[in-house]
């Protein structure tokens, strides 16, 4: 069954209207900023998790758009949340630099498949032409389903009890300097607000780090997003053209 969350996506902020490389910024700074989500929220919320945590801020960050757009906008943030991983992928070979096996992010090519495979799962009578178009063998296709199943399980009663207790104001944007990327997070962070609450508040920030990179904070309990995380988006854009 799918989340209660689903029944209130009408309140989710719709994409800012942009250009295409736009677009494409600010669907994977929603996806980036979901994932860094997932951390804050296991934390504040004490989800025990079974495996790496990493892997659940993956699957957290595709459900979550799944569970708060409406059908045509969700589709559009999966393509090129998705195609972010493989974006990595080539930059990496690009680069001609090794898969780092022993980091404790999976492999891009298997986040871009746990990711496609995990929102085709969700609603796989009507995404076929999606999983197509990842790519996804039928293999794995036909077990998607199972596997948007354990993680409605693992999240969707997280994400009900958030809505309980929402609307709130515990993610707050701190700081951020003038650009897309806050422009896109502060929108993020304003309908979240409106739908739900954390069990302890988090603070966003948005600042040049010198490199492209996010991360969360648990002891100060704060999202840090990179500003060069649009420039390396743009770059990774052209690489899959």
């Amino acid at each position: 069954m799918k989340p209660r969350i689903l029944t209130l996506c009408a309140l989710a902020v719709a994409p800012l209207p942009a250009l295409a490389d736009d677009a494409w910024v600010e669907a994977n700074t929603i996806g980036i900023f979901y994932h860094e989500l997932g951390h804050a929220v296991i934390d504040v919320e004490g989800v025990p998790i079974f495996g790496q945590e990493e892997d659940a801020a993956d699957v957290f960050s595709i459900f979550l758009i799944d569970a708060l757009f409406e059908e045509e906008t969700a589709i559009d943030l999966a393509y090129d949340a998705s195609f972010g991983f493989w974006g990595e992928v080539e930059a990496r070979e690009d680069a001609r630099e090794d898969v780092a096996w022993w980091d404790e992010h999976g492999p891009d090519e298997q986040r871009f498949y746990n990711t496609a495979c995990i929102f085709y799962g969700a609603n796989p009578d009507s995404r076929d032409d999606f999983a197509q178009d990842m790519g996804l063998p039928e293999e794995r296709a036909e077990y998607c389903d199972f596997e948007y199943d354990q993680a409605n399980a693992s999240w969707g009663a997280v994400l009900d009890d958030m809505i309980d207790r929402g609307p709130g104001d515990s993610l707050k944007l701190v700081e951020a300097p003038v650009g897309l990327i806050a422009d896109v997070l502060r929108a993020e962070i304003d309908a979240l607000n409106g739908l739900l609450a954390l069990a302890e508040p988090v603070d966003v920030y948005v600042e040049p780090c010198g490199e492209a990179n996010a991360w969360y904070d648990p002891e100060a309990r704060e999202i840090t997003v990179c500003t060069e995380f649009e420039p390396h988006l743009r770059e990774l854009l052209t690489l899959l053209e």
